[in-house]
């Protein structure tokens, strides 16, 4: 048995513990810790990766392990979070939509796992740990709108993540962004936090909302300019 496999098992463990207990939370209508623990849950998952090449102990039975952690945390958890935050109001339609969330992170992870080795430098639709920190950092901002609104948002968000549209992975070459959807992008992050100048909770999902909107811009930016190459 490779011990050192269990340093990054124990730690995809951990995301996936995290997750679960943001769903007790969720059903209590704590909000605030359901998604700081879903957030936590992300942070957790950035390190099993690193700890497994770390460690030289890379293998599927880890991959694996991760992805099926992921489905739970960042799928499954922030559905239900969304769905008893916002959606409850829509009844049986909301609970589709904050399905159609978690299927829309299941198809992302298994894209990712069959393109791992093909996909480099941009991620292919919006990782599923992206998905779940925008509903998750959402919540904690406070934000309240209509239970349609946000039905629209979280639908919005699960078919992002199965599209098309490049993120950067930040990991070097390849990154697929222009400096005009860049710029108009943080135009709108910056517009939404002077509007929230007081609202200190809400600036995790300006940044994340900024992020996302960025893609989006930067897809159609390269669909109507025919651009290929990043800058």
């Amino acid at each position: 048995m490779n011990y050192r496999r269990i340093v990054p098992n124990s730690i995809s463990g951990l995301s996936l513990v995290f997750g679960v207990i943001s769903i007790f939370l969720s059903m209590e209508k704590n909000f605030f810790w359901a998604s700081v623990l879903i957030v936590l849950a992300v942070a957790a998952d950035s390190c099993d990766g690193r700890a497994a090449r770390l460690l030289h102990c890379s293998g599927d039975f880890g991959i694996q392990l991760d992805s099926l952690c992921d489905v739970c945390s960042f799928g499954v958890a922030p559905a239900i979070l969304i769905y008893i935050y916002g959606m409850q109001d829509l009844g049986l339609a909301g609970q589709v939509i904050a399905s159609l969330f978690t299927f829309g992170g299941a198809m992302r992870l298994a894209r990712f796992n069959t393109n791992v080795s093909a996909i480099h430098g941009y991620f292919q639709g919006m990782p599923i740990p992206g998905g779940a920190c925008v509903l998750a950092t959402y919540v904690i901002s406070g934000y309240n709108n209509s239970s349609v609104v946000v039905a629209i948002g979280t639908l919005a968000i699960a078919i992002i993540m199965y599209s098309d549209v490049r993120f950067p992975d930040f990991k070097g070459k390849g990154n697929p962004l222009f400096k005009v959807p860049v710029i108009v992008s943080l135009l709108i992050g910056l517009y939404m936090l002077v509007s929230n100048i007081r609202a200190i909770h809400a600036i995790p999902f300006i940044c994340m909302f900024t992020y996302t909107i960025c893609g989006i811009i930067n897809a159609v930016y390269v669909k109507f300019f025919h651009k290929t190459a990043s800058v």
